[in-house]
């Protein structure tokens, strides 16, 4: 089921970015640099199930590795420290980050082809569209 979103995807749009990182906590200076960056999410999946997320940019790459259903400890782009664990639900790869007794959910599906990220705190939702590099 995982298997959809393995590729390197480049980001095409973002909308409501600016509130979701505001919600989330992220002060400006560092809300201006992630409202510009576009960064390219690269997926694979190893033989033993084991699933790599990397967000690259020029200004910062991060990656994550994990089972699914398995929580791990995760510094996020912003630099907070959370408890994170990744699930398929409906064909959603869904990605709960806690902290400081807060929690967000980042959805992504392929719809149309392309992988659609839902960034969710609270009533706040920001759309991130990419779509696969050939």
């Amino acid at each position: 089921m995982v298997e959809k979103f393995v590729g390197t995807w480049k980001m095409v749009s973002s909308e409501n970015f600016d509130d979701y990182m505001k919600a989330i906590g992220v002060g400006f200076a560092t809300r201006q640099v992630g409202n510009r960056t576009k960064p390219n999410l690269i997926v694979t999946v190893d033989d033993q199930g084991i699933i790599c997320m990397k967000s690259q940019s020029a200004f910062k790459t991060t990656e994550i590795r994990f089972k699914l259903n398995e929580p791990f400890d995760e510094t996020t782009a912003d630099d907070r420290k959370t408890r994170t664990v990744v699930s398929m639900e409906n064909g959603k790869l869904v990605q709960t980050q806690s902290w400081d007794g807060k929690e967000t959910n980042i959805e992504r599906e392929i719809t149309d082809g392309k992988l659609i990220a839902k960034c969710i705190m609270g009533d706040v939702i920001a759309v991130r569209t990419y779509v696969k590099e050939a």
